[in-house]
C-alpha cells in the first residue's frame, strides 16, 4: 500500500512549513531562556506532522470480488445503518449507511462501487457537527449518483461538518467510476453518506470501523429483469 500526500493538502503543507520555520527561528533568537524555545518547536514538530498525516494519500486496491460489490468510501467509524426515504435525489426508501471521519483518519474519498457517475450536484447548507443525524440532509453536502455495472443506482453523499467546511468533489457525469480511485476529499473531519436499493446485503455494523477503497461494507443484489407487456 504506497502513501503519498493528497495533492489537497500540497500548498497547505509549504506554507505552514514556511510559517512555522520563520516563527520558530525568531523564537530561537529573541525568547530566553531556551527552554521555551524548545517546548515551542516540539509543538510545532507535532502540529506539522498531524496535518501532514491529514492530507495523507494512500493508493489502495482492491483484492475481493468485485462483481455488485459496494466498498467504504472512507476510512472512518458506522455511526448510521437504517431505512430512510432518500428525499432528494433518488426520491424514494433506501438504506443509508454513513461513515464519520475523525481529523486522524485519511480524508480522501473513494468511490464505492464500478459503474458510471450519472449526477454530480452540490447543496448548500449548515455546519452541524457531521456525526448528527440531521447533517445527511442540512449540512453543506455534495451527491454523487452512479449507475453500477450490474444496472443498480447508488448514491454518495458527502457531507460538511462543524470543523470541515471543504469539500472537493472529483467525480464529473458520464464518467466512469472506478473503487479504486478517488471520488473526492474533504477536509479536517466529517462523514459520507452510502445510499443504497432495499435488498442489498449489508456487512458492517453501527461502530465498525473501515478502511476506504478496501472494507467491503455490501453487496448489491442483482437487478430483477422487468416482465414483459
Amino acid at each position: 500500500m504506497k502513501v503519498k500526500i493528497h495533492r489537497e493538502g500540497t500548498n497547505i503543507l509549504v506554507i505552514l512549513f514556511f510559517m512555522l520555520a520563520v516563527i520558530n527561528a525568531l523564537a530561537w533568537l529573541f525568547i530566553r531562556p531556551e527552554v521555551i524555545s524548545i517546548v515551542f518547536t516540539a509543538l510545532s514538530a507535532v502540529l506539522y506532522l498531524l496535518v501532514l498525516n491529514f492530507f495523507r494519500s494512500p493508493r489502495r486496491n482492491f483484492t475481493g470480488n468485485r462483481e455488485r460489490v459496494v466498498v467504504s468510501s472512507v476510512d472512518g467509524t458506522v455511526v448510521a445503518l437504517e431505512r430512510v426515504y432518500e428525499p432528494e435525489v433518488l426520491k424514494c426508501e433506501t438504506i443509508q449507511l454513513s461513515v464519520f471521519m475523525s481529523v486522524l483518519n485519511v480524508h480522501a474519498n473513494w468511490f464505492p462501487v464500478d459503474g458510471t457517475v450519472e449526477l454530480v450536484r452540490h447543496h448548500a447548507g449548515r455546519f452541524m457537527a457531521a456525526y448528527l443525524p440531521k447533517s445527511s440532509t442540512e449540512n453543506e453536502r455534495s451527491t454523487v449518483l452512479i449507475r453500477t455495472l450490474c444496472g443498480r443506482r447508488v448514491l454518495v453523499r458527502q457531507i460538511a461538518g462543524a470543523v470541515a467546511r471543504r469539500i472537493v468533489t472529483y467525480a464529473e457525469p458520464g464518467e466512469e467510476a472506478n473503487i479504486e480511485d478517488h471520488l473526492g476529499f474533504i477536509k479536517f473531519g466529517s462523514r459520507v453518506d452510502i445510499y443504497l436499493p432495499l435488498d442489498t446485503e449489508t456487512f458492517v455494523n453501527i461502530g465498525d470501523k473501515t478502511i476506504g477503497g478496501v472494507t467491503e461494507v455490501a453487496r448489491l443484489a442483482p437487478l430483477k429483469a422487468q416482465p414483459s407487456k
